[in-house]
């Protein structure tokens, strides 16, 4: 038995069943990954898939539990590398992280340009996607790290860690009625096009959920995973904005105003999320570092360790 058989074992659970598509994905031929296949289940006596004709139907009960060994041994080859890349080159490498539009534009660009001071030679690879996305990466090993605020901790695959609070923010134009008034309620809203992010995005299930407990049914006249572009079609007049504390931080344009929004919606908890028993490069501390002083090496390598140690905040 050799790597490539496990691979193609893993992928073809990753890709449906669908030889064709694992093939693909590894740059190789179909009847190859078949063959090494049916090489694997001779050589350890059982069936790890269920026939069709030549199509895989499904994961035999023997199947699961080689594919547990499998997930294992590969996560733990990875693990090699990783160790071989630090201590080969301490100080270089690339950083792949995981996250969201909003915590790519507005959160990240501090700590990542901060790193890079400290080590010129480490790599920043952003990839960007819903937080579903985000979680997928991280347990495909596309990214070391993911960042998100939805998402992330539904998945036993990852270690996840709080790491900030931020709370929604209302943009109205200025000349609105309520940019002139002192309290806003949800009932208030509940009767303004309100253009906020995309449901998977930014905090958007709290911001649903509160309208709900209140039994009302917010206007959403357009929703957007990008804060820019609702404060664009806000600027334009098609309704009152919902969105993240960060994407307005650093002030806005004099024809809108901003008012803060957690008497409404509550608090969010971005979460900085891990893939189990992975191997994590200094390098990788000092950036969960940057992000949060709580995320010391000591409280992510117990959590990595099977003993995690959530904090309050």
């Amino acid at each position: 038995m050799n790597l490539h058989q496990f691979r193609f074992v893993q992928e073809a659970v990753r890709r449906n069943l669908n030889l064709t598509e694992v093939a693909k994905s590894l740059h190789t031929s179909q009847p190859g990954v078949s063959k090494a296949i049916i090489e694997l289940e001779e050589e350890l006596g059982i069936e790890i898939f269920s026939r069709h004709g030549k199509r895989l139907k499904r994961v035999t009960e023997p199947g699961q539990h080689v594919l547990r060994s499998i997930e294992v041994i590969l996560r733990e080859v990875g693990n090699l590398k990783r160790i071989g890349e630090q201590f080969s080159a301490e100080d270089s490498g690339t950083l792949s992280i995981a996250t969201t539009h909003t915590q790519a534009r507005y959160v990240l660009p501090v700590p990542v340009a901060k790193l890079r001071e400290t080590y010129p030679n480490v790599n920043i690879s952003l990839h960007q996607g819903a937080p579903a996305q985000v979680a997928q990466m991280v347990m495909d090993e596309v990214a070391e790290i993911g960042i998100a605020t939805e998402s992330l901790s539904e998945y036993p695959e990852l270690v996840t860690l709080p790491c900030y609070e931020w709370e929604h923010m209302l943009v109205i134009p200025k000349s609105h009625p309520l940019a002139g008034k002192v309290r806003i309620t949800l009932e208030d809203l509940a009767a303004e096009p309100i253009i906020t992010y995309h449901p998977s995005f930014t905090g958007r299930t709290r911001i649903d959920k509160a309208f709900a407990a209140k039994n009302l049914t917010p206007r959403i006249a357009l929703e957007a995973i990008d804060s820019d572009v609702i404060k664009t079609y806000v600027r334009l007049g098609l309704g009152v904005g919902i969105v993240a504390e960060m994407a307005v931080k650093d002030g806005l344009d004099d024809d809108l105003v901003a008012r803060p929004a957690s008497q409404l919606f509550g608090k969010n908890v971005a979460r900085i999320a891990f893939k189990r028993s992975a191997y994590i490069r200094h390098f990788v501390y000092d950036f969960a570092a940057l992000l949060s002083d709580r995320l010391d090496r000591n409280l992510i390598m117990k959590a990595l360790d099977g003993h995690p140690t959530d904090f309050n905040m």
